[in-house]
């Protein structure tokens, strides 16, 4: 592509971005909508001012598979153990009965061929990554119950990509047995290098660069690791999202975690975004024009029937209850890219005709446009839709802070005590208008705003702190604002208060450097109280006191690995009781 076609296509991609994604915003239909319809107008059904949507969407792919690798670093092989339920079982029960019912419908009400029919109910049964789990970041909802299990299915639909493309060209008659083999055979032994370079030669080379202290090259470096090893996937055959996937898997126990994060972040940003504008640029309006029932009617089909099963899913298998199954149902219901490529390959088996192949194509693109605005009913219907500050966030101003406290209420207000007392300067943050109110009465100097705001945190000059404090007493808030700070600011060493055992285990999640339940200690003094008070010696008390908290900070460590699992959660609760009984009746024989 010569100089000047680079410089065009820059400037109007970045120009359609610029001023269509505020105006979706300001209208709450969100980026992803923005994206898309700036594609839609400056392509070629539109504005013609870009006229090759699949260059773009070559490039943008990697926008995908950078989304993977991030996502890939949050989880350890751990968590995705504890994970399986959720994946294998919501997953696996999503595809087969969206695939059953839109064969079905397929076979018997339109008279298509099974095979034809199994492989479009596969193609329509996988949903979008790029779309969900870009629509749950915004709406801050990856940690809610349903984004959990949303990204476990999606999660299953990336590991069902292989399976189903080598299944197409077995129902399309092309290639014999011994080439799908060969196939499978490279097919392993690429994850087995991935698998095990990974394991053996990632970190040596990402000590030695950080040994540089060069950050630009650390960049290079990560960039290197995932790009180079979605390439060697697509050389094998296999979704390069999903081998950007495994990258991550295998880097996310790494202590350069939070660094790899923090510098692949914006590249994804940047580039999700350029693949939603291709999406948008690929429409054929045309078809859409010349048989606007058919696809609206089939587009509407599709989201229902996709919905139902999501629906019935999240009851029945994922725990959720109906509105949190609605809301899974209205992020999952459209279609995904990977069928792009599903129907593309099918095309070429001979297995779907033009027609139904462009008609399908458009479906799916519509149900992804459409995604982002039913999401915001859904929303609006259960009326989970975040309310507006009733007045502007505070200016921040003054010199930095050495500690950053989130959250000026009971526990917020201690350490802010302690903190000033010592002149040790610190920064408080506070969401509630009320609580800022009555504390600047008391002579406290805190601020209104929230702190999940990566602005506000730039203003109260993050950067440049060294401690944040989490004493937020919301469960959800504090969790947003660790992730957040921990992405944004991995230099800061954070310190949570968690309201339980399950805030805590989604705190150690993120890897902060302290967690303290709130009513642990107290509880624990109030028991030595009682048994001092029953005439134990202050002595055996103590130490007894002393022997349940390290054995129920041994159990917490134990039961995060399991935490997901209720059936293992149970179970270790059930053996750490008597293994503490057992601890006691020795202390006892002892002093006897």
């Amino acid at each position: 592509m010569e100089t000047h076609t680079i410089l065009h296509y820059t400037v109007v991609l970045l120009a359609a971005a610029v001023i269509a994604v505020p105006i979706a915003k300001k209208f709450e239909l969100g980026a992803v909508l923005g994206y898309l319809i700036a594609g839609a107008v400056i392509g070629p059904a539109g504005l013609k001012l870009l006229q090759n949507p699949e260059q773009i969407a070559r490039i943008s792919e990697l926008g995908v598979v950078l989304m993977l690798f991030v996502i890939g670093l949050e989880l350890s092989p751990q968590r995705l153990w504890v994970m399986r339920k959720s994946v294998f079982g919501a997953g696996t029960a999503q595809m087969l009965g969206t695939t059953a019912l839109i064969a079905g419908v397929a076979a018997l009400g339109f008279g298509l061929g099974l095979k034809s029919a199994i492989v479009m109910g596969l193609g329509l049964a996988l949903s979008s990554t790029a779309f969900g789990l870009q629509l749950l970041a915004e709406r801050k909802e990856l940690t809610a119950p349903h984004g959990r299990l949303a990204f476990a299915v999606l999660l299953f639909q990336d590991l069902a990509a292989i399976p189903i493309l080598a299944l197409i060209p077995v129902l399309g008659g092309a290639g014999g047995a011994a080439m799908n083999l060969v196939d499978a055979l490279r097919v392993v032994a690429v994850i087995a290098l991935v698998v095990v370079a990974g394991r053996f030669l990632l970190r040596p080379v990402f000590r030695a660069v950080a040994g540089t202290r060069i950050p630009e090259v650390f960049t290079a470096t990560a960039l290197l690791v995932v790009i180079g090893t979605a390439w060697l996937m697509e050389l094998a055959g296999i979704s390069m999202a999903l081998g950007a996937f495994l990258a991550g898997l295998l880097l996310a126990d790494s202590e350069y975690r939070h660094e790899l994060e923090s510098q692949i972040d914006p590249f994804k940003g940047l580039l999700l975004g350029l693949f939603f504008v291709s999406v948008g640029m690929s429409v054929d309006l045309a078809l859409l024009l010349r048989e606007p029932w058919v696809v609206l009617a089939l587009t509407a089909a599709l989201l229902v029937a996709k919905g139902l099963v999501l629906l019935l899913v999240g009851r029945s298998i994922g725990g959720l209850d109906t509105p949190q199954s609605l809301a899974l149902a209205a992020v999952l219901a459209g279609g995904g890219e990977f069928a792009f490529v599903v129907f593309k390959l099918a095309h070429k088996a001979q297995l779907l005709d033009g027609r139904q192949h462009d008609l399908l194509t458009l479906v799916i693109t519509l149900s992804m446009a459409l995604t982002p605005a039913v999401v915001v009913c859904v929303a609006k219907y259960l009326g989970t839709r975040e309310r507006a500050p009733e007045r502007e966030f505070d200016r921040i101003e003054g010199d930095p802070p050495r500690v950053i406290i989130a959250g000026f209420g009971r526990v917020g207000q201690i350490v802010a005590r302690i903190l000033r007392a010592q002149r040790i300067p610190f920064t408080a943050l506070e969401n509630s208008i009320e609580q800022v109110d009555v504390s600047r009465r008391f002579g406290s100097e805190i601020y209104f705003g929230d702190p999940t705001r990566p602005e506000l945190l730039r203003a109260a000059q993050a950067d440049k702190a060294e401690i944040f404090v989490l004493a937020t007493d919301d469960p959800e808030a504090n969790v947003r604002t660790a992730r957040i700070v921990r992405r944004l600011y991995p230099h800061l060493k954070i310190f949570a208060r968690a309201r339980n055992r399950q805030h805590a285990f989604r705190l150690m999640d993120l890897n902060v450097d302290g967690v303290v339940r709130e009513t642990f200690d107290g509880s624990l003094v109030l028991t030595q109280q009682v048994l001092e008070a029953l005439g134990q010696s202050p002595g055996l008390v103590a130490e007894r006191i002393a022997r349940f908290r390290a054995h129920d900070e041994a159990l917490l460590l134990a039961q995060h690995l399991v935490y997901d699992d209720e059936a293992a959660l149970v179970q270790s609760a059930q053996e750490a009781f008597v293994e503490l009984e057992r601890i006691f009746a020795a202390d006892i024989d002892a002093t006897t």
